[in-house]
């Protein structure tokens, strides 16, 4: 089993590595990464140009601990994450976001973050 799960890994992060050639995040359209555990998602806000992560947020930060201990699902959370991380960005005047799935499949739990990001006001 463990030998598997090595190769997935190997797998995701060949894919995202071919995903960074084409996407490059700046200070005014910074890069969304996401992360996602067995347990948790996290999404960072990353500006390429001066190598800095801006803010980020997960499923684990205090501010959305109550809404996300009364979700049902980790799709649930992850479109709460996705909404948290919008409301950061519009409180440091961001509007637009390259999304970087970081060579996860875009569907499930990152589909559903990117939802909630949306539905929070950012553009991709």
């Amino acid at each position: 089993m463990f030998k598997k799960a090595k190769k997935i890994k190997a797998i995701r992060l060949r894919r995202h590595k071919h995903i960074l050639k084409k996407i490059q995040g700046t200070p005014n359209r910074p890069r969304l990464v996401v992360f996602r555990s067995n347990k948790n998602i996290f999404a960072q806000l990353v500006d390429d140009v001066s190598h800095k992560v801006l803010f980020g947020t997960s499923t684990l930060t205090k501010d959305i601990a109550q809404d996300v201990g009364k979700a049902k699902s980790k799709v649930e959370k992850a479109t709460l994450v996705g909404k948290q991380i919008a409301g950061l960005a519009k409180k440091h005047k961001i509007s637009e976001v390259v999304f970087d799935r970081n060579g996860y499949l875009y569907h499930g739990r990152v589909k559903a973050l990117a939802e909630g990001a949306r539905e929070g006001g950012l553009k991709f």
